[in-house]
């Protein structure tokens, strides 16, 4: 035993001297290859570094988007979370998610949009929710230099805009919008809030049920209730409750948010009044449709709800029968138009931008189930009477020509 023992030792001494001789010969070789080719030891050791450099970006590029995005948020010391021109559910859902990511990190975050929220829906989600948000009209409103866009890719709406480079954008429109440090345009997403949910996920956040405080839950990341709340209502309602323009990681999203939803809170910003202004221009929507085969155009006149526009259109495209619809609203000498599409021959958003083609003032745009149009009389589209100058049976006329594919 005790020579087995000795030999154990002996063996375990001149292990690391076979090894240093084993080193020393390697290095020897290196320095002679070096000096007989240099040039060939100098594209080896480039090579070498290449490859190391590849490798490293390769392990970054895969990481997920979520994780990404936390670092990206955690670079700056506040941001502003910008929303498009009167922010839907979907971009508010999108900002709030946003803002509670980068708070985790350190990171202030102040929510700001442009316009109005009018939307009875929209009204009642923030108040619902209780959002804490500021509506800017100039560049130099915005609170703070990184300007991260959500729900739409290009800054607009604001004095200023054009002069914006967003910090980071994330959205689910097409455009070619991008962030100078975060871009993530996903178009084959239903909804914004989708994509801000697998952020969450991403990133091992934890939904908080609606009955519990965060502080009880033991994660590095926490989902609060009224952010997966909003978010899932985001989801809904950019998909038509999950049945339109939805896309299977819609589906996953809703299932990953669905242990922190408050379904109280939901139910109220799913079911709020809706006023007496806005039952009348449905009613004058149906009274005034004119229909050509399965394609529907309603013009409901002057109204001072620009929201009852998309809510007659969302009405009118169940009508039996009917596979895309228009309704055409006015509003101070601008016209605007909210169209949607069961139809898979009607693309809406190129509909719309079909029909208004070379049509001053006009801008038109959307999905190809949903989009929206205005013409506006500040490009010098009115008449004497102060109202746009598009007559309206030529406006009807080549709505239905775009539908139908005449145009």
């Amino acid at each position: 035993m005790t020579h087995r023992t000795d030999r154990v030792g002996m063996s375990a001494r001149i292990e690391p001297l076979v090894l240093l001789q084993d080193i020393g010969s390697v290095l020897d070789g290196a320095e002679s290859f070096v000096r007989t080719y240099p040039e060939l030891a100098v594209a080896v050791a480039f090579a070498a570094v290449a490859l190391v450099g590849g490798a490293y970006a390769l392990l970054r590029f895969k990481r997920p988007m979520g994780t990404r995005f936390l670092e990206t948020l955690a670079s700056r010391d506040e941001v502003v979370v910008l929303m498009h021109p009167n922010p839907d559910p979907d971009a508010m859902a999108a900002a709030i998610g946003v803002a509670c990511i980068a708070r985790q990190v350190g990171t202030e975050a102040t929510l700001q949009y442009t316009g109005q929220i009018r939307h009875q829906e929209n009204r009642a989600f923030r108040t619902v929710l209780d959002l804490d948000m500021d509506a800017i009209d100039h560049v130099s409103d915005l609170a703070a230099e990184a300007v991260v866009l959500v729900d739409h890719n290009e800054p607009r709406g604001f004095a200023g805009a054009e002069g914006i480079l967003p910090f980071a954008v994330v959205d689910h429109h097409p455009g070619d919008g991008t962030g100078e440090a975060f871009t993530d345009v996903r178009t084959g997403y239903g909804s914004c809030s989708s994509i801000v949910a697998e952020y969450f996920r991403d990133i091992g956040a934890t939904p908080v049920p609606p009955d519990m405080h965060a502080s009880e839950v033991t994660a590095e990341y926490t989902l609060p209730s009224t952010v997966s709340t909003g978010l899932l209502y985001g989801i809904l309602t950019d998909t038509n409750r999950l049945t339109a323009g939805c896309s299977a990681p819609d589906f996953s999203a809703a299932g990953y948010l669905y242990p922190g939803i408050d379904e109280d809170l939901l139910n109220r910003i799913a079911n709020p009044e809706v006023s007496k202004e806005v039952l009348e221009a449905k009613a004058r929507a149906i009274a005034g449709r004119q229909v050509q085969g399965p394609f529907l155009v309603s013009d409901i006149g002057a109204l001072s709800n620009l929201d009852a526009i998309p809510q007659a259109a969302d009405e009118l495209i169940k009508m039996e029968g009917v596979t895309a619809t228009v309704v055409v609203g006015e509003k101070n000498g601008n016209i605007y138009l909210s169209g949607r599409s069961r139809d898979d021959r009607v693309h809406m958003g190129r509909t719309l931008e079909t029909a208004l083609t070379d049509v001053p003032g006009s801008s038109a745009g959307g999905h190809a189930r949903m989009g929206g149009a205005q013409i506006t009389h500040s490009d010098g589209v009115v008449d004497t009477d102060g109202g746009a100058r598009i007559e309206r049976e030529v406006l009807v006329k080549r709505l239905f020509d775009s539908m139908s594919g005449e145009t």
